[in-house]
């Protein structure tokens, strides 16, 4: 037989549960599918403006102008040189990054958080762009096992608004999911007398208040990028 106080909690967490579900209703498909933020020329503007194909000829990132761009697929980039605008146009897949320039270290866990145009490796000739150091240093830790997952998840969730996303991918975790504080014990343990500290800011802020690349373009414990003119 059920308690009085029993069937008290059944009702709040009923109270609860209804605008819990309103919210993650009226969040459906809500957020860019791709890491862009909105320029004052109306452009859906990847990697905060800088040059893609610099970071392959460069190997380091390289800030583009508006005034040397080119869209695909609704996307604008922008480019140091006419010559890097010429050979995205010829091959633009080739120097797109991976999982929509969203964090390459939550894409295994259908988590599409965090862009850092900064925080980048080259991996057989593929771009991974980072939310962060922290992510950077995590994707490391299992390098190919990141990437088989990813690639396995981005078809399904590449369409799919990263807000919305980012709540399925952690409240419905994959099987191999680790949380933040499993991959610090693991960099730890593989790193010996350094540290990683970083605050990549709260939950609420990163998928409610701010956009994709805020902690980048603030500098929020890092040097503030801005936004490009």
């Amino acid at each position: 037989m059920r308690t009085p106080h029993w069937d008290m909690r059944i009702r709040s967490a009923s109270l609860l549960a209804a605008p819990a579900a309103l919210a993650m209703a009226l969040l459906g498909g809500c957020g860019t599918t791709h890491a862009t933020i909105e320029t004052s020329r109306g452009e859906s503007l990847m990697l905060l403006g800088y040059d893609p194909v610099a970071y392959f000829t460069d190997g380091k990132p390289v800030r583009g102008r508006h005034t040397i761009n080119a869209a695909y697929e609704g996307r604008t980039y922008y480019f140091a040189t006419h010559e890097h605008r010429s050979a995205f146009a010829a091959a633009p897949a080739r120097y797109e990054p991976q999982y929509g320039g969203f964090c390459s270290n939550g894409a295994p866990y259908g988590v599409k958080l965090g862009s850092d145009p900064t925080e980048f490796e080259i991996r057989d000739g593929r771009l991974f762009i980072f939310g962060d150091v922290l992510g950077h240093e995590f994707w490391k830790l299992d390098e190919a096992e990141n990437i088989r997952h990813a690639d396995a998840l981005w078809p399904k969730i590449r369409d799919v608004g990263w807000r919305w996303q980012t709540i399925k991918g952690l409240v419905v975790r994959v099987p191999w999911y680790r949380t933040g504080r499993e991959l610090k014990q693991r960099w730890q343990a593989q790193n010996p007398g350094r540290t990683l500290d970083y605050d990549p800011g709260g939950l609420f802020e990163n998928l409610f208040l701010k956009r994709p690349g805020w902690r980048a373009i603030e500098g929020r414990g890092q040097p503030a990028l801005g936004l490009p003119p």
